[in-house]
């Protein structure tokens, strides 16, 4: 069991986030449901809260109410190796939701995520400073992040 899980609280469609969530990733799964019973904050026999992992991290989803909303404040960074990966998690989570600037969306529940590319993180820590500047300066640019056009950017004098 891991010893921190992220905690997503949404108003009333919290499995069908998590449904969404484990369709987009491979390595992903439900693993409980739990209802409200009789004489709980929450309408009896819905859904309270869902276990679930995405790519073998566990988070838990609550239908709390309409109480609290999503910020940008927290945000899950997702790691990409390919220009592939980056591409079909972009489409796929800003579906219904807001494409923003540098990597970064929202998805349809107001989620924030940040669809990454692990090169960018080894260009912005080159020790070249020029070359990680061509790189930021050529990202700020961005919304869906471009691996070849952030390469071009590096490889400039």
């Amino acid at each position: 069991m891991q010893k921190i899980t992220p905690f997503l609280w949404f108003d009333n469609n919290a499995e069908e986030a998590v449904n969404f969530y484990v369709s987009i990733f491979r390595n992903s799964r439900i693993i409980s449901v739990s209802r409200y019973p009789e004489g709980s904050p929450g309408p009896a026999g819905t859904v309270m809260t869902v276990t679930f992992q995405l790519e073998g991290q566990e988070f838990m989803a609550l239908n709390g109410g309409p109480q609290f909303k999503f910020t940008e404040a927290i945000s899950f960074f997702v790691n990409c190796e390919t220009q592939k990966e980056v591409d079909e998690l972009w489409e796929k989570l800003s579906q219904g939701g807001e494409k923003g600037p540098c990597g970064w969306l929202k998805d349809k529940y107001g989620l924030s995520w940040q669809i990454i590319p692990t090169a960018l993180g080894q260009m912005l820590q080159d020790r070249d400073p020029q070359k990680s500047r061509n790189v930021m300066q050529e990202m700020l640019q961005m919304t869906k992040i471009d691996i070849e056009t952030l390469r071009r950017a590096y490889e400039q004098k």
